[in-house]
């Protein structure tokens, strides 16, 4: 199993500077590849690029580039761009969002996002392979043929040639469908909240040759369990509780799956009806242990071992600290 490192993003109030120093120190501990992410704050690929100024070894991926942010042109463009200048270190994630994000910051249609994700990793495929750029899909029409079209837009090729003909690509997905999909299509899959004890019954999938499975795991070390696990107790509330609408909230559904939808439920209520304090609270102890790696190092290596076992071939230690990013170095690699 590799050891990659998961930034993040810059929590408000901090600058991006501080991830880069902690991304330098995983690449002298001998991380594999360390993962910015985007929400509507500071951006993955300017974080990304900073990064690989900074370093030599490490890959270099986007956990994940919004594709509503970039037209699938663009992305490729920036990949292929990314991929040249840090010597063939760039790994391409990517994910629709939710729709308060999509329709929310982005103003796109939610659409079909399934439909809208094979059509956009097809044209970024055909673009990087320098493919005279074609597709009129259900989702993206290019050359552009619509309404108001002038008919000028002709089939173009990436003028630049890529380092890399096929840059590996990653899929956030959080349903059985998407998962699916991410199988089929991509290269490599990053799901957050994954559970070792429950994802493959949640999902349905079977590891094979070659495909990178790479959750993103929280890790915490202290020697006080119950502390550890009231760090995390917060962001999970957020995520089951409050990241989208009653009806829509893909976390709430995944921990469902793992086979807490009662608490799912009793959080969702408590969090949207205001009582956040109540909502953090009512996140099990269990759905932690579940979900990340809490308490002293010897409880974290005993607990690697369902990690090992679960079809993960890249562990994403997600944390901003330093000791942390140590301690798991000392006890995978």
């Amino acid at each position: 199993m590799r050891l990659g490192f998961s930034m993040g993003y810059a929590p408000p109030g901090t600058s991006p500077l501080d991830l880069i120093a902690l991304g330098q120190e995983a690449e002298r501990l001998g991380y594999d590849s360390a993962w910015a992410a985007e929400a509507w704050g500071t951006d993955a690929v300017t974080v990304l690029t900073w990064l690989a100024a900074k370093t030599s070894r490490i890959k270099l991926g986007s956990a994940i580039m919004q594709m509503p942010a970039r037209t699938p042109a663009n992305t490729a463009m920036t990949a292929a761009t990314l991929d040249l200048m840090s010597g063939g270190r760039f790994l391409l994630g990517l994910g629709t969002s939710g729709p308060q994000v999509v329709e929310g910051w982005h103003g796109q249609r939610w659409g079909k996002p399934l439909t809208r994700t094979r059509e956009y990793v097809e044209l970024v495929r055909s673009a990087l392979r320098r493919d005279a750029l074609e597709l009129h899909g259900d989702q993206y029409d290019v050359p552009y043929t619509g309404e108001g079209a002038t008919g000028l837009g002709k089939p173009l090729k990436l003028m630049m040639r890529p380092l890399r003909a096929r840059i590996p690509i990653y899929l956030a997905a959080l349903s059985p469908k998407n998962v699916r999909l991410a199988f089929e299509i991509a290269d490599g899959w990053l799901p957050i909240f994954f559970s070792p004890s429950h994802a493959r019954d949640a999902f349905a999938f079977q590891p094979r040759e070659g495909f990178d499975i790479a959750p993103s795991v929280n890790v915490v070390v202290s020697d006080d369990v119950a502390a550890a696990r009231d760090v995390l107790r917060p962001l999970l509330a957020l995520y089951v509780g409050g990241m989208g609408a009653r009806d829509a909230n893909f976390y709430n559904a995944l921990v469902g799956r793992y086979g807490y939808e009662d608490a799912a439920r009793t959080i969702q209520d408590l969090y949207l009806d205001g009582k956040q304090r109540e909502a953090i609270a009512a996140v099990p102890d269990e759905l932690i242990d579940d979900v990340a790696l809490v308490g002293p190092r010897e409880r974290i290596e005993e607990r690697l071992a369902a990690w090992r076992e679960s079809g993960a071939t890249t562990l994403l230690v997600t944390t901003h600290d330093v000791a942390t990013l140590r301690t798991m170095a000392d006890l995978v690699l």
